[in-house]
């Protein structure tokens, strides 16, 4: 079976501390072939200088690849709660990506080795503040560095394609930047030189809840309460009207709305299994993200969504025409930014033309 996170992590463990390199070779009942899967965690017992002018005094980083040694490498990354496992043949409900990326999928892994990682300041086993809410700020950039050593580590000279969707999307743009050399072509979902003031609104009272929930000495409510705002902004008003315009549920608290119902349910869940830590770290990063177009030279294909309230359809025009190389596609959607996560089919044709 497939190593997940909870079993790397106690491999790792196991031989104290040091690097994981373990082939595996899954079986499933499909009839694509079965891709090989390298996993580990790379450690550096050097000091990490960060953009915003912070330092780790070491440095883990949880990567994963996935797919045939000879294809070429494609770099998949998400949002700030995705994770290296973007998609596992022997599991297939585990991915992240797994409407996208797989087999005969829009991103097809049966072409490409599929390379991804845990996020520096996220959930994963990659460094990050595990049980606090205190670590320093982390950029886009640093993000790329990160990326940069794993191709160092694995020997690999150049990335075919990096697709990036939402944060990733923010990742490759600051790789694209700073490594041109080391990039042959830039695909982004969702995702702008730069965050819109009312987006870094909604997400600074969110990371203000799990701060005000964390000195009240109830870290985990708080989370879910943010989680359930953030969730109101990853999709659309037409999605909403649709699924939750039923009355009111009325309890002894008063009365219970349906999409509260949904935003509470899915704050919980996100709560049970995500770092607070993470998520002001990382939502932090998003909303200090900047980068200057005209240094990317690389050809960039990117998409957005008109619905999205997050990343607004103006940013990603304004991001193609200061590209040097840049395409940009629209897409309408009632899933708002979510959309690279809920529509399979307009994103085959996407990924069809922007992988050629």
């Amino acid at each position: 079976m497939a190593v997940g996170p909870r079993q790397t992590r106690a491999l790792v463990e196991r031989v104290g501390r040091c690097e994981l390199l373990q082939p595996e070779y899954h079986s499933n009942m499909s009839s694509h072939k079965v891709h090989p899967v390298r996993e580990g965690i790379l450690s550096s017992g050097k000091p990490f200088s960060l953009h915003h002018g912070g330092k780790l005094a070491t440095l883990e980083i949880g990567w994963r690849c996935v797919g045939d040694p000879s294809h070429p490498i494609l770099v998949a990354l998400g949002g700030i709660s995705a994770h290296r496992v973007v998609c596992d043949q022997s599991d297939p409900d585990s991915g992240w990506w797994r409407t996208i990326v797989g087999p005969g999928l829009p991103v097809p892994s049966d072409r490409f080795q599929i390379l991804s990682f845990d996020y520096l300041g996220g959930s994963g086993h990659t460094s990050g503040p595990r049980d606090s809410l205190v670590f320093p700020s982390v950029s886009t950039v640093d993000q790329a560095e990160l990326l940069n050593r794993i191709m160092g580590h694995l020997e690999i000279e150049s990335i075919h394609a990096f697709v990036g969707a939402s944060y990733g999307g923010m990742v490759g743009l600051a790789f694209a930047a700073r490594y041109p050399q080391l990039l042959q072509r830039l695909i982004v979902l969702s995702a702008a030189h730069r965050t819109h003031p009312m987006a870094t609104a909604w997400r600074s009272v969110q990371r203000r809840i799990v701060r005000l929930g964390d000195r009240l000495g109830d870290t985990r409510s708080a989370l879910a309460l943010a989680r359930g705002l953030a969730m109101s902004t990853y999709r659309s008003p037409e999605e909403f009207l649709q699924r939750f315009n039923g009355n009111a549920r009325h309890t002894a608290d008063g009365a219970v709305f349906p999409v509260e119902e949904y935003l509470m349910s899915r704050g919980e869940q996100y709560a049970a299994r995500y770092s607070a830590g993470s998520f002001v770290t990382l939502s932090e990063s998003i909303d200090l993200h900047r980068i200057d177009p005209s240094r990317i030279a690389v050809p960039v294909s990117a998409l957005a969504v008109s619905s999205d309230q997050l990343v607004p359809l103006a940013d990603m025009q304004m991001l193609a025409t200061m590209l040097p190389n840049g395409r940009l596609t629209q897409i309408d959607s009632i899933f708002g930014h979510d959309a690279f996560l809920k529509e399979p089919q307009p994103l085959h044709s996407f990924f069809d033309q922007s992988l050629r």
